[in-house]
């Protein structure tokens, strides 16, 4: 059976630009249900607070959770009684280092034991994510779970003046354009969101100029993307000596780490300062770039700790996702590091601990045959639920070795998956090369580059090669 995505790529493009605005109408209407706006109101409201209300406020919404995960998800229930630890034990988010830190690769393969009985899954939204090791994990969201993490979303956006309303273009690295198109447009309207959606997958030296076009003919108030493919497009405006044509009010990045470098060339290509957001789909972190350029931990949204240890590369990054009743995350690490801020609070008044630099899920581009770069290849594994980890290789442009470590229901049929997939995003003339392993090569800190290229990148070499960012979550709006 044809997918849907295969299916949409064979339609003309107006009828694309219509899918494109159909699905803007389902995720609006899923992402900012009936109670999204009340939601909103109060998370803004407590941005008046003092740091020791919110910390308060964080504790208590943290004690609710962990008594509905030991009464009603097996794995935790379970692991309280063998740890003899009540649920009244735990008062604060410094009592929870008497539990387990659980990772990705603790909860692929066991997903119904960090499920709640008490949760009706058939009204959940089924959640999914790929994240560094590119091993997918999926699970169910709340509905109101789902709002409250756009709300504290909307809340960083609605800091800069950004609203619901406001047109953007938007970069990122979804297949809105069919990767064996050739020619332009390569890009698509969701008129329901106000978006201008630009593939990320046609970008080269060739087609930058019609891009810049497009955004010169539209000129839409607010850019946002990820930071690689952003980067891509200010890099050419330097490069040609050129500009939009106007003035942006607002860029933001989400996905991937901003670098100091990106963000140096983003900010002299378009004339605004680019402004980040950190989170994830777990929803077990949740950070905010405010208009003075601090990152906010959203101490309301879940419990994040930052643990220490015996590398010097910062603190390891743990969270406590207390609005999603349907699935557990507690104690999850998400596998970034960072640097917490000497600055106890920020000049712009708001609460939540200041984050100085997070060392992400940062990688590199994969270069095709014709010069074109592709960035953000973790969206092939989503839904490659039995690939425990995966790394790509490049020696040469075009062609690309991929590393999987497989789980044990990996077989003939994910393979081809994976290689549908592969070609879906790089084009049938990419040569692609599966090789399996026992494990992956990690670098400091035991982290793991997504991407492993050999391949001098010149200008693009020396604007990815500082980790001092965020990741973001990664949906457009």
């Amino acid at each position: 059976m044809m997918d849907k995505e295969a299916i949409y790529a064979r339609l003309p493009r107006f009828a694309q630009h219509l899918a494109c605005s159909v699905e803007g109408l389902r995720i609006q209407r899923s992402r900012y249900g009936p109670r999204f706006l009340k939601l909103l109101k109060e998370a803004e409201s407590r941005d008046a607070w003092s740091q020791s209300q919110i910390e308060d406020y964080r504790d208590q919404s943290l004690r609710q959770y962990v008594r509905h995960c030991a009464e009603t998800v097996p794995f935790f229930r379970n692991k309280l009684q063998q740890l003899g630890i009540a649920p009244a034990d735990i008062r604060s988010i410094g009592d929870l280092r008497n539990l387990p830190i659980l990772g990705k690769a603790d909860l692929v393969g066991q997903m119904s034991n960090f499920q709640s009985e008490a949760v009706d899954l058939s009204k959940c939204i089924v959640s999914h994510t790929s994240g560094t090791t590119g091993s997918g994990l999926r699970f169910f969201v709340t509905r109101e779970a789902n709002w409250m993490q756009w709300a504290v979303t909307w809340r960083y956006r609605r800091w800069h003046g950004i609203d619901l309303d406001t047109k953007c273009a938007f970069f990122g690295g979804r297949s809105i354009v069919p990767i064996w198109q050739k020619r332009p447009p390569y890009w698509r309207y969701d008129f329901a969101r106000h978006q201008i959606l630009f593939s990320g997958y046609h970008i080269s030296p060739k087609t930058l100029s019609l891009y810049i076009d497009e955004l010169r003919r539209q000129q839409p108030p607010w850019i946002c993307g990820y930071p690689s493919i952003l980067t891509l497009v200010a890099s050419y405006i330097a490069d040609n000596k050129t500009d939009l044509g106007y003035r942006p009010r607002w860029v933001t990045t989400l996905s991937e780490n901003l670098l100091a470098q990106q963000r140096a060339i983003i900010t002299a290509a378009f004339g605004v300062t680019p402004r980040q957001h950190y989170g994830m789909t777990e929803g077990a972190v949740n950070m905010g770039e405010c208009e003075l350029g601090r990152l906010h931990v959203d101490e309301d949204f879940s419990a994040v700790e930052f643990i220490e240890d015996e590398f010097s590369l910062g603190a390891r990054v743990v969270g406590s996702a207390f609005h999603n009743l349907a699935t557990a995350f507690l104690r999850y690490e998400v596998g970034d590091r960072i640097t917490l801020s000497k600055e106890k609070s920020c000049p712009c008044g708001r609460p939540g601990r200041l984050v100085e630099a997070i060392d992400g899920r940062h990688e590199d581009y994969v270069i095709l045959r014709d010069g074109s770069m592709v960035g953000r290849m973790d969206h092939v594994f989503k839904d490659l639920v039995d690939i425990r980890e995966a790394q790509i290789h490049q020696k040469i442009p075009g062609e690309i070795t991929v590393r999987i470590v497989r789980g044990s229901s990996y077989g003939s049929s994910e393979e081809q998956r994976l290689l549908q997939e592969l070609q879906k995003r790089l084009g049938p003339e990419t040569k692609t090369e599966i090789e399996y392993c026992d494990a992956l090569l990690r670098g400091k800190g035991g982290k793991l580059r997504f991407v492993v290229s050999d391949l001098n990148r010149g200008k693009i070499t020396s604007a990815t090669s500082t980790s001092s960012a965020a990741e973001g979550l990664s949906h457009s709006r």
